[in-house]
């Protein structure tokens, strides 16, 4: 075995190559535990949309009391789900891009222990701040879509209030 080839297999045996690498399986880990639960999050926006159009079929039925206040309350409602929607679209995108850098870094790490130099040495790292980059815009976009959800759950409150209340008072009235 030529002297070169020794080294390479040497390098891709010692211990370094996978503990340089846990870092970024650590992200690509927390980079999945987010996509599933922000695919989960999307999954919800896809439930209420669809109750929606259930409560949009009855009020064009006619078999729902206050029609006009309902058609602008699912109206409102059918605007912030859809700007939730494109937000974790967004978010999503941003945490598989993180995912496949993480990916990218660990394996630059290994080609860098195995094949590269002192020299090179700064491009998993790089790669991996970028990946670091964009799995904090994801967390950004979404805390901003966190707070379209927290209006969305208040206005659906508000409504279900002035459906109780307007309910009372027509029962006070017959």
């Amino acid at each position: 075995m030529a002297l070169n080839e020794k080294e390479i297999l040497e390098a891709l045996s010692s211990t370094r190559v996978l503990t340089s690498m846990i870092t970024p399986a650590v992200l690509i880990s927390a980079c999945g535990s987010l996509i599933f639960s922000t695919a989960a999050r999307l999954g919800r926006i896809f439930d209420r949309v669809n109750s929606y159009k259930a409560e949009l079929e009855g009020l064009i039925a006619a078999k729902l009391p206050y029609p006009e206040e309902r058609f602008a309350y699912l109206e409102q409602q059918l605007q912030r789900q859809r700007i939730r929607a494109r937000l974790i679209q967004r978010s999503l995108a941003a945490l598989y891009t993180a995912t496949g850098l993480f990916v990218a870094s660990s394996l630059g790490i290994a080609f860098n222990v195995a094949f590269g130099s002192a020299a090179t040495s700064w491009i998993p790292t790089a790669i991996a701040l970028l990946g670091g980059l964009f799995l904090f815009a994801s967390c950004a976009i979404l805390l901003y879509e966190s707070r379209h959800n927290l209006a969305f759950i208040n206005r659906h409150l508000d409504f279900i209030d002035y459906l109780s209340k307007s309910s009372r008072d027509a029962n006070k009235d017959s």
